[in-house]
């Protein structure tokens, strides 16, 4: 992984067999950022992805394998207290079945990289997001003092 600082933004590229927001995470860590956004592309080799089941309270896993082109990672990293950083992903991949292109998209669980992610990371300035424990769901919300 190498990354640079260019105005308020940190530009992220990630190495082949890395773990996307286990290195995001470090950013961070490194950095001092305690909440932000972030943004990218690239190319993977396996990822967990979920949809949340609202009326369960659960997520359905399903894992892909393969050349999976990354068109777009969304998400936040945001200050959990005691429990360190929380963060919340949404992926799009493009991938090939057979002869066909087809997309798989939600939740971001894990993803491994293959070639390379390229991501913006732009930590909130001027204060912090923190999470908020939602009892309905089971999952962390912004939380604003």
């Amino acid at each position: 992984m190498d990354y640079r600082k260019f105005g308020d933004a940190y530009y992220v590229c990630l190495d082949r067999g890395e773990e996307i927001m286990a290195s995001l995470l470090d950013v961070c860590a490194r950095e001092g950022i305690r909440s932000a956004t972030f943004s990218g592309i690239g190319g993977c080799s396996v990822a967990e992805i979920q949809v949340f089941n609202a009326e369960e309270g659960s997520f359905a896993t399903h894992r892909f394998e393969g050349t999976l082109e990354l068109v777009s990672i969304l998400g936040n990293v945001i200050d959990a207290g005691d429990e360190g950083p929380s963060w919340h992903a949404h992926v799009l991949f493009a991938l090939l079945d057979g002869e066909e292109h087809r997309t798989v998209a939600g939740h971001l669980k894990s993803a491994t990289v293959s070639y390379t992610a390229e991501i913006e990371l732009r930590p909130v300035l001027g204060g912090t997001i923190k999470a908020a424990f939602n009892e309905e769901t089971g999952t962390n919300f912004w939380h604003f003092d």
